[in-house]
């Protein structure tokens, strides 16, 4: 049993480890645009490295299935997460040259390389959560994992910028060194190998897979699923995007007028948003009562905010004006209750929300404009699983070529920051934000167009949003 467990927390770490990087970019951002002294639409190419990597590398899966037949059921679930594993190690090692020589094309190469890995740990990782025990339950895991994912995007940030910049008490310094990434990135690449060694050690459950792929691309012929692939893309790219030029808008006067070196906390925030999100929606699993369940959606957003604030607060980051939040935070609440289970009223209403945020973050300053931006994360949380479940509703046989085509288009992630990025040169870091806007009408549209597209095909909308980004 020891042993089960031990493995069981091994696995579910690369969920972690997949926030935390993730999250990351948003410090090493700035500090890279600082050193390097770049654009900022420069600066948002780590944004560009890192995603890109998820969308080539399941671009290389899939024209090697469809060639010559699914390499992970060849080599195996357990060895090919495993590689996965060593290909991020190896990246997080290439941050030590790249800093020695001082060079910026070398550290995105790092970061690619890194999400190399993440990528194939994506395809191999949830299967394997699933089946980590009895079938009923695995949606139990699969969304511990979520959260698991969801608690190292609100800590990367504060726990690297700590790495890099100053002690659990002080700001960061200003003048600190380029070389600053190399010992956080050999503690990564300590814990990918460790990860990898429990894993290699552990006995996990056989996961197959026996359907013939189509050679064919039939998915392609249904519009909730062409339509959908773009919902992926703007969606993550929206995500990534607000938090990637959070830097940049932090140090306009209007809004709070600090350097790179003081706006972890407000990276965190922002990434610990998506996990209030995400731990409330979680909610669903569970055999609440419906009074039980109500009083639940409320309690929890604040126990995960209370996360939040107090991993902030012990690192000595200045949160007093986090209670500003708190009244987006029970909005957001109330949303998820009106809301209930169907995935397309769910998109639409928390995509409309976020357009009124991101409006008024646009039309104000100070606090307002900066928490209405941040809440953008609130209400990102739980879009991924309802696009996917109403992308891949109806396909069929295609599901699982419909899904692979999904997970290409995290490649939103890495196109769209770097187009804010332009937006940012070319007026402001506040102006640019409008991008967030046309996002989220898109994903409003979306979730609408997307009611008769199945009226037309005469089939059920499907309550299936236990999906895990």
């Amino acid at each position: 049993m020891q042993k089960l467990q031990s493995s069981f927390v091994a696995l579910i770490s690369v969920f972690f480890f997949w926030g935390f990087v993730a999250a990351s970019n948003g410090i090493l951002i700035p500090l890279f645009k600082e050193k390097f002294t770049l654009s900022q639409f420069q600066s948002q190419l780590v944004d560009l490295a890192f995603y890109a990597a998820y969308a080539v590398g399941s671009l290389i899966y899939f024209f090697i299935s469809r060639a010559k037949g699914d390499p992970i059921n060849k080599i195996g679930y357990k060895k090919a997460l495993i590689l996965g594993l060593i290909i991020s190690a190896i990246g997080s090692l290439f941050f030590i040259p790249a800093a020695s020589l001082f060079s910026y094309p070398l550290l995105l190469s790092a970061l690619f390389v890194i999400g190399l890995g993440f990528a194939l740990q994506q395809i191999v990782a949830n299967p394997f959560v699933i089946n980590f025990g009895a079938p009923e339950t695995g949606s139990h895991r699969l969304n511990l994992a979520g959260g698991i994912n969801s608690f190292g995007t609100t800590i990367g940030p504060v726990i690297l910028s700590y790495a890099l910049f100053g002690n659990i008490s002080a700001p960061a310094a200003a003048d600190s060194s380029l070389d600053a990434v190399k010992t956080p990135a050999l503690i990564l690449f300590g814990l990918f190998i460790l990860c990898a060694s429990i894993l290699w050690f552990s006995k996990l459950p056989v996961v197959t897979n026996t359907e013939t792929l189509d050679k064919d691309l039939g998915a392609l012929k249904y519009p909730q699923l062409t339509l959908g692939m773009l919902a992926i893309f703007v969606y993550v790219g929206v995500e990534v995007s607000i938090q990637s030029n959070l830097g940049a808008l932090l140090q306009m006067p209007e809004i709070k007028g600090i350097d790179h070196t003081k706006i972890s906390h407000f990276i965190s925030l922002y990434w610990g948003s998506l996990m209030i999100g995400r731990w409330t929606g979680s909610l669903a699993v569970f055999n609440f009562k419906p009074m039980t369940k109500r009083i639940m959606q409320f309690v929890t957003p604040l126990i995960a905010f209370a996360v939040i604030f107090g991993v902030n607060y012990l690192r000595g980051s200045n949160v007093e004006d986090f209670y500003f939040y708190i009244p987006y935070i029970l909005i957001a609440s109330l949303i998820f209750v009106l809301s209930g289970d169907n995935p397309a009223r769910t998109l639409l209403i928390l995509s409309l929300t976020a357009c009124v945020m991101m409006i008024l973050g646009l039309v104000s300053t100070g606090n307002l404009a900066l928490y209405s931006f941040i809440s953008g994360g609130l209400f990102c949380s739980v879009m991924w699983p309802c696009i996917f479940a109403l992308a891949i509703n109806g396909l069929g046989k295609y599901t699982n070529q419909g899904s692979s085509l999904l997970v290409m288009m995290i490649l939103g992630g890495a196109l769209i920051p770097p187009f804010q990025g332009f937006l940012v040169d070319k007026m402001n870091p506040h102006s640019s934000y409008i991008v967030t806007v046309f996002c989220f009408a898109y994903l409003a549209w979306y979730a609408f167009k997307v009611k008769s597209i199945f009226a037309k095909q005469g089939i059920e909308l499907k309550n299936t949003t236990e999906t895990t980004h």
